[in-house]
């Protein structure tokens, strides 16, 4: 799947991108208690989508490296779509 075709509401979603930016590592509050976020921009040739990245996700990708995600889901926040990566996901540099 391209990003472009993403949309919000998607689940299961596999996709693959370069990373173009990461956001600086924040700790916010959870229900599951304080946990690090960052978010990362990734991009293919149709189009770019926000990937949220928790905990040691944020340590696994840096900018410049193509990856695969797996198992993902969309969601929108403040009108733009995310990609959020579960527990049960993945991601894999190429």
């Amino acid at each position: 799947m391209e990003i472009g075709e993403l949309r919000n509401g998607m689940s299961g979603v596999s996709v693959s991108g370069r990373i173009t930016e990461i956001s600086e590592r924040r700790t916010v509050n959870t229900r599951y208690g304080k946990r690090d976020v960052a978010d990362a921009t990734l991009e293919d040739e149709s189009g770019s989508i926000k990937l949220v990245l928790w905990g040691n996700q944020i340590d696994k990708v840096s900018v410049g490296d193509t990856i695969n995600v797996k198992g993902a889901y969309v969601t929108e926040f403040r009108n733009e779509l995310q990609l959020n990566v579960p527990r049960s996901g993945s991601i894999e540099k190429v």
